[in-house]
């Protein structure tokens, strides 16, 4: 159809309804004309009838055809969605407006003025326009009392998710209910509370549990083949740990490799209780030993258990938080629970709401009470979950199997703990890493990357890292660079090093071109055979190489040798410091492969997941390619693609940058890779609110165990405007991992860019980074122990407290250290929350009246504000340009006392970027008490002798009730303030005593 063509028939269109329009308004009253012109449709007041498109007989085939010439033959006028369809036709099934209907149940929700073709196109639903507010004017007109079914609407499970239009009949073809209601988001078509699919058949204890055995009772399926019959496996692995597995009896299916260690035997006192049931359908309880409370009950209807179709529901407690599931952009930290969906399949795309990015991860937590829990779902398939205010989560995947961990808590800190014991502890990144990182795709050349480090440290901007994108490559083949446009970058890459202090990161893409010549990456990649396959060959993709390209099979102990191989030779060229690992999911510029994908039951399964896309093979490669020697279906392994990357990548780049514990950032990531990597939150957008967003997103993969995390600072797309960089160079001062970066086309946002006001303001606020990277680097060392969040939510530490529940606007470093960020365009101030603590400003040290409550906080343009929670101590150090400079200054600390003149801190220090110091006890840790008028440390483990040149400087304590009079640091007489006003003590120059931080500390006012 030529574009002239389809012009003519819009505009023809138009006329008409102009025209019709006209027509109606002049037998209208004035009070019916105005609602008229307010609709939006232009058969609004009229089209009476049941006939659908199909079933309309022209009554008017010659030219000319009006409204009124229609009338005049005793015809029906009424417009059509369907080309060809008559507008003018015999009206034999007239539709008479019922009355006495008590509830029309919207057929069309979201259309304020339906069309009546579409209307009554659809199964069973009538059209009556009703000038009554709130009526539909489509809706289901045999809806009488369907309602008397006991189940409650919010408990109905979806019986038809895999279509967007559920007629009566087919929905009850699948032996569900068919109710139609007004309420938006609740299921017409939904599963019978006698659903009945499993039996129990047998139930017996094992070594590490019990076991329980199902046969099937259903039919043929919904949409595949049923599993005949099921084993329940059930672990208490840990007293606060439970696995409960589902599969299939009788035929192996896919299990995600990456196993969580199972013990030998079951654990002898656990904090929780599982039962199970058939009546009306399987189900099974865990139950929380302490109170009684039911964790998890999956007696919702609807337990499915098919070939590519599986599904299973749990109800939660009421009144209770939901926070979790991933990666999606979440507009709130807590979910909303009226009907949301949420997909989980890598993918591509930039954040947008509710909508499936980078990675995957079927993990969530609940706050019930001062109780929390968390729930693993170990399954990398395509998947989805809905949410209902009943309040439930369902849970729907194609494929693998039902592999349950529940982690008991009670806190919220201790379920992320044992989260992190099961699918590994955080790496533990190196000091240089937590400083400030500037990127952009677009420096275009040599000359425009050292204008901007010059920039930057023309201003004495606190910089650690400089990065290289796509950019520096030569036509964006990895493990090349530009020697055109980047010529002399290795030499420079060494003068950051030697002559800066600096470090530099550059990107890698996993898609290898196989198009040129002389080019080892690819070449000893097809001597080693490392590629994902498709159809016996290597599957062929495009992405940033200007040629086709090959997606590394990272299941394959050849591709190891292989991939750590490229990374070395390179190394030797540019003497980089850590890998960015992008476009991992994998990403494809192509559907599938350059052919396209076959039309079989993986690339097309008979139920799609609400995931972006037509197919599941959007923007990537195809499900039916195969990895790991043939064993492994991508269908299965695709949104592993990412952690399997970077397990291989972090022994690499070790092995290239010489034993160095270096850093790497993956954009996809699956529970686990938290042990492995860290994470940016995407190709975010330069608008206000994702500054927002950001924080949620940050918060959520801290709860997923990964605290390594930021976004783009200033945003990636778009060209962010003045004001809002200099809010997000505040905000991003505070990520744990703090990057300014954006993308090709867009304008330059270095916060030197802006001129003196911006640079001064980031300046500043980055000088407070620096300063506290002591406390910063020891909540990462808590972390790598025992999994502790980095970046907290405020109900992280106070739980008990119903009002820090939905905060997600604010959040905390550590226990100690609340960051409250201006979000919004032309604000100067935030109304803060301040959970019922002892709270001290940051710049000033004066307390904080507002206890369990908001206040008004003044926030100029230059100005963050930032709070100290009583009752703890933050190791310092002063500032420099970067953390080489910085790590030589002397240490100070920061004493907020509580209510009763108590704080508690500690320190650990290593050499900041040498393997494993942790676990060789290479490194000093020394803890800190104050109590009324004295402070004292303890040195814990002293194995590093660089802390023998690192000197105590200035000591900060907020919170002195009673006047000072003399302080003294180890017995010297020391030079302090006093400001009674403030009841800050403020003791300066005791680098002059010279006591280093491993000298017991003793100092008394």
């Amino acid at each position: 159809m030529s574009l002239f063509w389809r012009m003519g028939i819009i505009a023809n269109l138009i006329l008409q309804f102009h025209k019709i329009t006209n027509e109606v308004l002049e037998d209208t009253s004035p009070e019916d004309r105005v609602y008229i012109q307010s609709a939006t449709s232009y058969d609004i007041y009229r089209c009476p009838t049941e006939l659908t498109e199909t079933e309309r007989e022209d009554c008017h085939p010659e030219e000319g055809a009006s409204e009124s010439a229609c009338t005049a033959r005793g015809c029906e006028w009424c417009e059509a969605e369907t080309q060809g369809v008559p507008w003018c036709f015999y009206n034999t099934n007239p539709m008479e407006c019922p009355t006495g209907v008590s509830s029309k149940a919207d057929c069309l929700v979201g259309e304020t003025v339906p069309s009546c073709s579409k209307c009554v196109n659809k199964d069973a639903c009538g059209y009556c326009p009703d000038e009554t507010p709130g009526v539909p004017w489509c809706f289901y007109h045999e809806h009488v009392d369907c309602q008397a079914d006991t189940q409650i609407d919010f408990e109905r499970v979806d019986c038809h998710p895999d279509a967007e239009t559920v007629t009566k009949s087919s929905c009850e073809n699948r032996g569900c209910v068919w109710c139609p209601i007004s309420n938006q988001g609740v299921p017409w078509c939904y599963y019978p509370e006698d659903y009945k699919t499993y039996a129990i058949t047998g139930q017996y204890s094992t070594a590490k549990g019990s076991r329980v055995t199902l046969s099937y009772q259903g039919g043929s399926g919904i949409f595949s083949a049923p599993a005949t019959s099921l084993t329940v496996d059930v672990e208490y692995q840990t007293e606060d740990r439970l696995r409960v597995k589902i599969y299939d009896t009788n035929n192996a299916r896919f299990e995600v490799p990456f196993q969580i260690p199972s013990p030998s035997a079951k654990a002898s006192n656990p904090k929780y209780s599982i039962t199970f049931g058939d009546t009306p359908n399987f189900y099974f309880k865990v139950t929380r030993n302490s109170n009684g409370e039911v964790l998890f009950d999956s007696s919702l209807s609807g337990f499915t258990f098919e070939d590519q179709f599986i599904q299973i529901g749990t109800k939660l407690p009421v009144g209770s938080y939901l926070y979790g599931f991933g990666e999606t952009e979440h507009h709130s930290l807590y979910h909303d629970m009226n009907w949301k969906k949420y997909g989980m399949w890598s993918r591509d795309n930039p954040p947008d709401n509710d909508v499936n990015i980078y990675g995957v991860h079927p993990y969530y937590t609940v706050v019930s009470g001062v109780n929390t829990h968390g729930v693993l779902i170990l399954n990398s398939n395509a998947q989805d979950v809905e949410m209902s205010p009943l309040p439930y989560v369902n849970f729907r995947t194609i494929g693998g199997i039902l592999d349950f961990y529940f982690f008991l808590g009670p806190t919220p800190e201790d379920v992320v703990s044992q989260y992190t014991e099961a699918v590994g502890r955080p790496y533990f990144p190196p000091y240089w890493s937590l400083g400030f990182q500037l990127s952009r795709w677009g420096y275009g050349s040599q000359s425009v990357l050292k204008g901007t480090v010059d920039r930057m440290r023309s201003y004495q901007i606190p910089y650690d890292v400089q990065y290289g994108d796509i950019d520096y490559m030569d036509n964006q083949r990895d493990f090349t660079y530009d020697q055109v446009n980047f010529a002399g970058l290795p030499a420079y890459v060494n003068t950051l090093h030697e002559s800066y202090g600096m470090k530099y990161i550059i990107i890698l893409d996993p898609c290898i071109d196989i198009t040129v010549s002389n080019y080892p990456a690819y070449e000893e990649g097809m001597t080693e055979n490392i590629w994902v396959q498709n159809a016996g060959a290597p599957a062929s993709a495009k992405v940033w190489p200007p040629g086709t390209c090959y997606f590394p099979d990272y299941f394959l102990a050849s591709t190891q040798s292989w991939w750590t191989k490229q990374c070395s030779d390179f190394h030797n060229v540019i003497d980089y410091d850590g890998l960015w690992i992008d476009m991992n999911e994998p990403a494809n510029f192509v559907d599938g492969t350059l052919d396209g994908c076959p039309y079989n039951t993986y690339n097309n399964p008979p139920y799609k997941p609400r995931v972006l896309g037509s197919v599941l093979a959007e923007k990537t490669t195809c499900p039916d390619s195969t990895q790991d020697n043939g064993s492994q279906l991508h269908y299965d392994v695709h949104s592993l693609y990412g952690l399997s990357q970077a397990i291989q990548t972090v022994p690499a780049m070790r092995t290239a940058i010489g034993g160095k514990r270096g850093i790497v950032i993956s954009r996809s990531t699956f529970p686990g890779i938290g042990q492995y990597a860290g994470h940016w939150l995407g190709d975010n957008w330069s608008k206000w609110s994702n500054l927002a967003y950001s924080i949620i997103g940050s918060l959520e993969f801290n709860m997923f165990g990964i605290p390594y995390i930021g976004a783009d600072i200033c945003g990636f797309n778009l060209d962010a405007t003045e004001e809002m960089c200099q809010r997000w160079m505040q905000l991003g001062a505070f990520y744990t991992f703090s990057r300014n970066h954006n993308g090709l086309n867009w304008k330059e946002q270095d916060p030197a860019v802006w001129g003196p006001e911006l640079a001064r303001v980031s300046r500043e606020t980055l000088e407070i980074r620096y300063s506290l990277l002591p406390y910063l680097y020891t909540l990462f060392y808590h972390s790598h122990l025992s999994g502790s969040t980095v970046m907290r939510p405020l109900f992280h530490e106070f739980y008990d407290d119903e009002g820090s529940m939905t905060i997600d606007r604010q959040f905390l470093w550590g226990p100690a250290f609340m960051i409250s960020p201006v979000l919004d365009e032309g604000a100067v101030a935030v109304n803060a929350y301040f959970p019922n603590a002892k709270w001290y400003d940051y710049y000033t040290g004066m307390s904080v009246s507002a206890r369990g409550s908001y206040d008004l906080l003044s926030a100029p343009l230059d100005y963050i504000p930032l709070h100290i929670r009583g009752g703890y101590i933050l190791p310092t150090q002063e500032p420099a340009v970067t953390t080489f400079y910085s790590r030589q200054n002397p240490m100070g600390l920061i004493v907020a006392l509580d209510d009763y003149g108590h704080a508690e801190g500690d320190l650990f220090w290593d050499e900041g970027d040498t393997v494993d110091t942790i676990e060789n006890s290479e490194f000093f840790y020394a803890t800190f008490i104050a109590d009324q008028n004295s402070l004292t440390s303890s040195v814990v483990e002293d194995n590093y002798t660089g802390v023998n040149s690192l000197v105590w400087g200035t000591i900060q304590v907020y919170g002195v009730s009673s006047s000072v009079s003399g302080v003294t640091v180890n017995g010297n007489p020391a030079t302090y303030s006093y400001d009674i006003a403030r009841q800050v003590l403020e003791v300066t120059n005791i680098d002059t005593f010279g006591i280093t931080i491993n000298t017991p500390l003793n100092v008394l006012w």
